[in-house]
């Protein structure tokens, strides 16, 4: 192998960003080395810098990545059906195959499971992240091949796609007809848009901040019939006017940090309705949290980790097919280097400067 380390970017301490070189190891039998094209960046990327998450530092974030196998074992090419210069998404989730939770089907919630970006530096070679030049993909990875003539700052959105699905879709089985409220138009309540639209649903329904005016715009072009922004309209008032008084179907929240979204979902929420729970709250409390609401009009409240297989293999369809412009949505790249640039644009730290989409692309 001609490049014997890897440049990588490693979390430090909370805010803290630091560049190093790797050494790249060999790649057993079982595993690959992955060829970073693109890194998605999320709001799970802010929290991460902000926090560390409680992962033991130093290590490498980086949860989204888009790549081209570049070395492999002869095992994991046959499990996988992969081979050196394929395309590959990589899933999130490492997980055991082997717990009760994996045999029933609901490997992501695994009881041995590990995340990508969160293993530390110190685990193995230490490239457990794509804020890198490369990774290297564990046995207990899921691949899923993409096509390579598609740009890879549009084939890297597999990731959030495949939240909307699963979130949006899959967990409230949302149908023809249904009406959807969505909560927060960032990349994946658009994500969401997108895959209720695609499966149908009559009445979308999109809030955001008076900042959010860009996203709310685009969140229309991609097929919500509804915007609300929260700080000029009441939320109860407008859905109640928007569904004739019976409320919606289903609210997805992915708003970060803020609580308030549960209790508005609560109350516009139908009768039989169902809310779903994205967006993390960093372990705060809903304040005007009423039980007795959700008894009354036995609404169904259902959490969302993560995304599975099901809901890239949609994403990545869809992607293939090329019947949505994604492009609209991308709106930064960023050298590796600059990770912390992304991350605080896409925070909205950096006045002027707007991230709804964006991704890391090595130099390679």
């Amino acid at each position: 192998m001609a490049c014997k380390t890897t440049f990588a970017m490693t979390l430090t301490a909370p805010r803290v960003l630091q560049p190093r070189d790797i050494p790249l190891p060999d790649i057993a039998d079982d595993r690959a080395l992955l060829r970073i094209e693109a890194c998605g960046i999320c709001g799970t990327d802010c929290e991460q810098f902000e926090t560390g998450m409680r992962v033991p530092m130093p290590h490498i974030p980086g949860h989204e990545p888009l790549g081209v196998i570049e070395d492999i074992g002869d095992g994991a090419a046959k499990r996988w059906g992969v081979d050196v210069g394929d395309r590959v998404a990589v899933e999130t989730l490492l997980s055991c195959h082997m717990c009760k939770r994996c045999l029933v089907g609901e490997y992501h919630l695994c009881a041995n499971r590990q995340v990508y970006s969160t293993i530390p530096l110190a685990d193995e070679h230490g490239l457990w992240g794509a804020y890198a030049n490369h990774m290297v993909l564990d046995a207990r990875t899921i691949l899923h091949k993409m096509d390579p003539s598609i740009p890879a700052q549009v084939a890297v959105m597999y990731n959030p796609l495949g939240a909307g699905f699963r979130w949006a879709v899959e967990i409230p089985n949302t149908k023809y007809g249904d009406s959807i409220l969505i909560m927060g138009p960032g990349q994946r309540g658009l994500a969401a848009v997108i895959a209720a639209k695609s499966v149908g649903a009559k009445t979308i329904i999109v809030t955001g901040l008076t900042a959010d005016h860009a996203k709310l715009e685009l969140a229309k072009s991609y097929g919500a019939t509804h915007v609300i922004d929260i700080e000029n309209e009441n939320i109860r008032d407008r859905i109640k006017d928007i569904t004739g008084g019976e409320g919606v179907d289903t609210v997805l929240d992915v708003t970060p940090g803020a609580t308030g979204p549960i209790e508005d979902a609560i109350n516009v929420a139908r009768v039989g309705g169902t809310i779903v729970l994205a967006g993390v709250k960093a372990f705060r409390p809903v304040a005007k949290f009423v039980s007795d609401k959700v008894v009354f009009k036995e609404l169904r409240i259902l959490g969302a980790f993560g995304v599975t297989s099901s809901g890239y293999r949609k994403a990545i369809d869809l992607i293939h097919s090329g019947a949505v412009a994604l492009e609209k949505m991308h709106t930064h790249d960023f050298a590796v280097a600059d990770a912390e640039l992304a991350i605080r644009t896409l925070g909205r730290e950096i006045p002027g400067d707007e991230s709804i989409h964006s991704c890391l692309i090595p130099e390679h």
